[in-house]
């Protein structure tokens, strides 16, 4: 039996879908899903990969100069 994680949860309160993928936090649908019952290790991967996704979208929307 694995130990539930501790981790704060990423949400910050702006949730809208695109998709999958949660605008507020970058999270994917099954992540949100999968949150509350993830192991600490589990919680982290899904953190980094929020933010990753977050960011590579943020590039994305950013125009350039």
């Amino acid at each position: 039996m694995s130990v539930i994680g501790r981790q704060p949860s990423p949400c910050v309160r702006k949730c809208c879908l695109d998709g999958e993928q949660c605008l507020g936090c970058g999270r994917l649908m099954p992540e949100i899903l999968e949150w509350a019952a993830a192991t600490d290790e589990r919680q982290l991967q899904i953190i980094d990969n929020a933010q990753k996704r977050f960011k590579s979208r943020a590039a994305l929307l950013t125009p350039r100069q």
